[in-house]
């Protein structure tokens, strides 16, 4: 029964929380270009894509090609964030990496973070070989609050989407998890618990208070 079911993951927030490192890029980017960023734009913008964020939240442009731009700039500055920081799983995450794995279950993420990014991510923590399948920010056309993100991931590991389960800590992708017709965990990383309440069919502090048997009953046995 294992085998019937399917574990998307966000990312940010989920398996790691880089938010630290996000806001920074952000900040750095704006001092490169001269320009300021709104009070709040981080939180507001958390789980959205770039090509929203820049001209929807911060106003900077709507000129296509500078979208496009400020975008793949502010991705590098992440990545060189990373390689000056280093970056860690957040705690519970190889532990249920692991009894995913020993059930056979397959993982996804589903995420508007680009595949770069979280391929360069991956190998620093060592858990590239538990994500075999990934539908990152160039395979979409829509971002979260859209399901098209996690329907993609749900074809990935070959699971229809009432089998799966969606692992999320923020708004959009929960959203985004019910809207494609899934079963969604609340991570309460970027908000917490009682701020979750009803947007979720579980809420956990980290993944590892789950078993795979709770997946199971999540998605009907």
């Amino acid at each position: 029964m294992t085998m019937m079911i399917g574990a998307l993951f966000d990312w940010d927030g989920v398996v790691l929380d880089s938010s630290r490192q996000h806001e920074l890029s952000w900040e750095r980017l704006a001092a490169e270009e001269g320009r300021t960023l709104p009070a709040g734009h981080f939180k507001a913008g958390f789980g959205r894509k770039n090509e929203f964020i820049i001209p929807e939240l911060l106003g900077w442009t709507r000129e296509h090609a500078e979208v496009r731009r400020l975008s793949l700039r502010k991705e590098e500055l992440y990545r060189e964030i990373v390689a000056e920081q280093g970056i860690e799983p957040l705690p519970g995450v190889k532990v249920f990496l692991e009894r995913l794995r020993a059930a056979g279950v397959p993982c996804a993420v589903g995420s508007s973070t680009q595949r770069k990014n979280i391929e360069t991510v991956l190998g620093v923590m060592g858990l590239a070989d538990y994500f075999p399948h990934l539908v990152t920010s160039e395979d979409v056309g829509k971002g979260k609050p859209d399901p098209e993100v996690f329907l993609k991931a749900a074809a990935a590991v070959g699971r229809p989407p009432e089998r799966c389960v969606v692992f999320e800590d923020a708004y959009f992708g929960l959203e985004a998890a019910r809207a494609g017709g899934m079963k969604a965990v609340a991570v309460a990383t970027t908000h917490a618990r009682e701020e979750l309440a009803g947007r979720a069919d579980r809420i956990v502090d980290r993944l590892d208070e789950l078993e795979v048997e709770d997946l199971l009953r999540l998605v009907g046995g």
